[in-house]
């Protein structure tokens, strides 16, 4: 083999070596005490909204903060536990007329990132703004959706984590916070009404996720 081919090789092998190195996948899972999820859809007379925290959400992201691009993941949300503020609506919306989460597989609402658009690595402190795209299911039915979000690495110093580890932090967490939106029929779901009045067919969805290392 020729020196300059041989020297190529060897190149290419550290190279490869030193990417290797810097790779860091990172598995989180998601701190449902600091996270939440939020469903919103206007009405004439009020504006419609449901809320949930804690058990009522879960999820889990693999990334690299080097390749953010690469990220994957899941959230859920219980549907069950989503409170609008007045009993009777959150009984109506669990109905067989609309959500039927008598049935385990309506009971959850599931986001499952597919790619995420994201300028450059992540920093330690950094907001970066970003593009989640994933599949949104609702009553088994699934679209696809893109929401705006920013995502922060928030690196805690040994000091830091033996501080505030009773409550789940760890060294490396990720903040995401993301809102999209969908719509009832989509999802093959009937416009709810409120009183007399139809809610709008569209639904603004929020969440602040607090993603902790595994």
């Amino acid at each position: 083999m020729p020196r300059s081919a041989t020297y190529a090789s060897a190149a290419l092998v550290v190279v490869l070596a030193t990417g290797q190195a810097h790779a860091d996948v990172m598995s989180f899972k998601l701190l449902p005490n600091y996270s939440r999820a939020t469903f919103k859809s206007d009405a004439p007379l009020e504006t419609f909204v449901g809320n949930t925290a804690a058990e009522g959400v879960a999820g889990t992201l693999t990334l690299d903060p080097a390749r953010p691009q690469a990220a994957s993941g899941s959230v859920k949300v219980d549907m069950n536990l989503v409170k609008t503020g007045i009993d009777k609506r959150d009984a109506d919306m669990r109905s067989k007329n609309y959500l039927d989460t008598e049935v385990e597989a309506n009971r959850w609402v599931t986001f499952e990132v597919k790619s995420v658009e994201i300028a450059g690595p992540l920093e330690p402190g950094k907001m970066v703004p970003a593009k989640v795209k994933g599949i949104l299911t609702v009553k088994q039915k699934p679209v696809e959706r893109v929401a705006d979000a920013t995502v922060t690495w928030i690196k805690l110093t040994p000091e830091e984590v033996e501080a505030q580890k009773r409550f789940g932090f760890t060294a490396d967490n990720i903040k995401v916070r993301a809102r999209f939106a969908t719509t009832f029929t989509d999802h093959g779901l009937k416009i709810p009404a409120i009183l007399f009045y139809k809610v709008s067919n569209d639904i603004q969805l929020e969440t602040d996720l607090t993603f902790v290392r595994q």
